[in-house]
């Protein structure tokens, strides 16, 4: 089980991450500039500029729609699974089915979005890229079952048994 706490502790960063990062750069299609710091707008104009995302610039409905989605269901969905890699919760798999399934759905409309305008740079493209393979492998993450540690003592084995009816 090396390899799935390996991709634990990448999809624990990749949550982290997003759960800041959502409601910090992204919440803003919604709720006026004003309710944020000067030094994020900054930041976010600073990544406007130097990107191009026109995306985020222009602001089409389908990215509202796709933005509302990540705020109402992705985010929620990386906070608690930043709680359940640390708590080890049971229920972990299904919130990484769930979000690796709502990632590769926003992902494939963005990129197909970008890529058919012909209006996104390459250094555009290398920001959104690295998300659909992550999205792949939150779906993998998912159909793997959380594994607990549990000791079978005599003392367990024992009342399992006395359970059992012959």
């Amino acid at each position: 089980m090396g390899v799935c706490k390996l991709v634990d502790a990448v999809l624990f960063i990749y949550f982290l991450f997003m759960a800041i990062s959502t409601m910090l750069f992204h919440s803003d299609i919604f709720l006026p500039s004003h309710f944020f710091p000067n030094f994020l707008m900054e930041a976010k104009s600073w990544y406007l500029r130097e990107y191009e995302d026109y995306l985020f610039i222009e602001k089409p409905h389908f990215l509202v729609g796709l933005v509302g989605v990540e705020l109402l269901v992705q985010w929620p969905l990386s906070v608690a699974n930043v709680y359940a890699i640390i708590a080890k919760k049971y229920w972990y798999s299904t919130t990484c089915l769930i979000q690796g399934v709502s990632t590769f759905t926003s992902m494939a409309a963005i990129l197909l979005e970008l890529i058919g305008s012909k209006k996104a740079s390459n250094k555009l493209l290398m920001i959104y890229y690295p998300f659909l393979p992550l999205s792949l492998v939150l779906v993998l993450r998912g159909l793997v079952p959380v594994t607990r540690n549990t000791k079978v003592t005599k003392a367990t084995r024992e009342a399992v048994e006395g359970k059992k009816r012959i």
